[in-house]
């Protein structure tokens, strides 16, 4: 992975005194950043890192996918709960003003079949690395950005909550700025510097916070208990299945409360259960199911272009001296992982009852026990409310500090929308101090 490495600005132990901190080198934060510099704002921007941007890297791995092209009331209504709080940092800040921006940084972008924008060479790292040499080295009237690697904060001196302290490598540093952006990332990927650590000492300093929860997350299946073991997958179907895909696949879930899930797509078996893109896209909705009641039950068509009555006709056919697993696979192109599916979660009497089995076909239940771990999860729920700051995004109750990014409490699912609110409310927090500092 190309990581363009910032070299630490040398600070000394003595306090520094400066007009705006940004605390994190992510999207938001650097979003932010830029908001300031081009409005003539010396900003000094921190991180725990030795260089910024970790997780956006990461995210680009496999194809940068930076935004979505859907329609913009469609698009953001994918924030769910939260779709009316970031309805105006959106119009502000949405899918086509990053097209735009993008643009603005020499970066052509295409859209996919699924609606998806993405670089055109799909890679995330020569946008970072353009990104940050105009943050260093910006047009007009804009001022450059002060960056300060390997600097963790630690949170608000003892004796004065407007300065801030951090751990360094030339050792303890205290900071004393006018405004401070918190972009400090969400729960999942610590090794990339998103821990969530520092949820408790917002909460003390006066802010209401969410405790943290994964989002776009695998989960833990309960198993069927026909091979002995009452959670998890069996020892068989584990080895011989773990990591394949399950492909041309309907979802659906409806726990009761809310909008019922149903979609198209694919997902993986995993060692404990089940992850994926499909999976990813349910997530909020089971994981709330299983908070409320202590597991979730969706239900799998395994060939959503069948109809019920063709299915139950092809089970029904004589097989004649074929197995079932021939009969199925020869009639309905039912193998593999699928069949799998079908001889993990069904009993012997059900598999050989063709208008049952064609049922199940149809609509195999799966039960949830769990989320997988939260540092595991693509993103995270949870963090500071929004209830806490006003429309700018600054602390009702701590007077020149926002708050940008995923440590703000909303969730989206992947295709852009993540990306995308974090720019748009990292530029947000960046208008909003700006607007705070000419108060001065």
């Amino acid at each position: 992975m190309n990581v363009p490495i910032l070299k630490p600005t040398p600070v000394t132990k003595d306090d520094l005194d400066i007009e705006v901190a940004v605390i994190g080198g992510g999207p938001a934060g650097l979003m932010a950043a830029e908001v300031l510099s081009a409005q003539g704002h010396a900003v000094h921007l921190f991180d725990a890192m030795p260089s910024v941007g970790r997780k956006f890297l990461l995210a680009g791995k496999g194809g940068m996918n930076l935004t979505h092209a859907e329609p913009l009331p469609e698009f953001q209504r994918r924030y769910a709960e939260r779709c009316d709080t970031l309805r105006p940092l959106l119009d502000a800040f949405g899918p086509q003003q990053v097209r735009d921006w993008v643009a603005g940084l020499g970066i052509a972008t295409f859209v996919g079949s699924s609606q998806r924008v993405f670089p055109t060479d799909m890679k995330a790292a020569p946008l970072l690395r353009a990104w940050l040499h105009r943050l260093r080295h910006p047009e007009g009237d804009g001022v450059p950005v002060t960056f300060h690697m390997r600097h963790r904060w630690q949170g608000w001196d003892a004796e004065d909550n407007q300065t801030l302290v951090f751990n360094a490598p030339a050792g303890p540093v205290k900071v004393r700025a006018k405004a401070t952006v918190l972009a400090l990332g969400g729960a999942s990927w610590a090794r990339l510097g998103s821990d969530g650590a520092m949820l408790p000492a917002l909460k003390s300093a006066g802010l209401p916070t969410v405790d943290w929860q994964p989002s776009n997350c695998g989960f833990e299946v309960a198993g069927s208990g026909l091979h002995g073991a009452g959670e998890g997958w069996s020892g068989f179907f584990k080895e011989r299945f773990a990591g394949n895909p399950l492909k041309s696949v309907s979802l659906a879930f409806d726990g009761g409360h809310g909008e019922p899930f149903q979609r198209r797509g694919e997902f993986v078996v995993t060692e404990t259960g089940i992850e994926g893109n499909l999976v990813f896209a349910a997530s909020s909705q089971l994981r709330e199911a299983i908070r409320r009641d202590g597991h979730a039950t969706l239900h799998l068509d395994l060939l959503p272009d069948r109809s019920a009555e063709f299915v139950a006709a092809q089970t029904a056919h004589p097989r004649g001296a074929r197995s079932l697993s021939a009969h199925l696979k020869s009639r309905l192109g039912l193998d593999g992982v699928k069949m799998g599916l079908l001889n993990e979660l069904l009993d012997k009497a059900t598999l050989h009852d063709p208008i049952r089995l064609a049922g199940f076909i149809k609509a195999l239940p799966l039960t949830l026990l769990r989320t997988r771990p939260i540092d595991e999860a693509i993103s995270s729920a949870g963090g500071v409310a929004f209830e806490g700051l006003d429309e700018q995004l600054m602390a009702r109750h701590r007077a020149g500090l926002f708050i940008a990014g995923e440590m703000l409490d909303w969730e989206a699912p992947t295709g852009g929308y993540l990306l995308t609110a974090c720019w748009a409310t990292g530029a947000a927090a960046g208008w909003g101090a700006a607007g705070y500092l000419a108060l001065d």
